[in-house]
């Protein structure tokens, strides 16, 4: 399935799921925030196909989607998003160890 059609899909599931989606243009990735007590999730329309499926899929997977509905080729484009976005905390910055920034043990706070 072509991100076109999975973006698509996954913003009919956000809508059901009771999430508002909107598309912007700006200096920022995007993803879920909460505005006047309402779920949004602010797409860059900028970024590319694959960048707004990965912050989509984050929203979902941030969302009670337990019983969604979703058409296999969605469900395997946000199973692929999942790993690789597992995959990057992992390898990223801030999947602890001493390059993370954070706290370590014996240092003090």
């Amino acid at each position: 399935m072509k991100p076109p059609a999975v973006i698509a899909a996954l913003e009919d599931a956000l809508g059901q799921l009771g999430v508002r989606v909107r598309r912007e243009r700006g200096p920022f990735r995007g993803g879920l925030c909460v505005v006047d007590g309402e779920e949004v999730v602010v797409v860059n329309r900028a970024q590319p196909p694959e960048a707004q499926v990965a912050v989509l899929a984050e929203a979902v997977r941030a969302s009670d989607h337990d019983g969604l509905y979703l058409r296999p080729a969605v469900r395997a484009a946000l199973d692929d998003a999942w790993a690789a976005a597992d995959a990057g905390r992992a390898d990223g910055p801030d999947a602890g160890g001493p390059d993370a920034g954070g706290v370590e043990d014996g240092d003090a706070a």
